[in-house]
């Protein structure tokens, strides 16, 4: 499988910007082609519509997946899969079980500060 290129971050960069018609607002790990020349120019000539804030190398308290995966690995204590086929299905039923419990995810999203507001 091939891996992107800082072109094809560019190019998805600038065919969302044209999709959606407006300004975009782009959020960057530190992957290795995120950080490279090609796209730090990119983004300060389209800086008129693009703005890129880049996370800092490990921020648990701004992903909330991190508090989802906390509570799957406290599950998964002394657990050994018999194959990736039985890992598989013990994960899906505990992110199942997660779903169900909207009180779980909150308590994620209350850790990054962020909220769900109703439509």
């Amino acid at each position: 499988m091939k891996s992107f290129t800082w072109q094809d971050y560019r190019d998805f960069i600038t065919v969302t910007h044209l999709q959606l018609g407006g300004p975009v607002i782009w959020c960057w790990d530190n992957l290795g082609t995120h950080l490279t020349d090609g796209l730090a120019e990119f983004a300060v000539e389209n800086r008129e519509w693009l703005e890129i804030f880049q996370f800092p190398s490990y921020a648990p308290e701004l992903n909330p997946q991190e508090g989802i995966w906390s509570l799957v690995k406290r599950g998964l204590a002394n657990f050994a899969a018999a194959d990736l086929n039985h890992l598989v299905k013990v994960l899906k039923r505990k992110l199942k079980k997660i779903q169900y419990r909207p009180h779980l995810i909150d308590g994620c999203l209350t850790e990054t500060g962020l909220v769900i507001e109703p439509w």
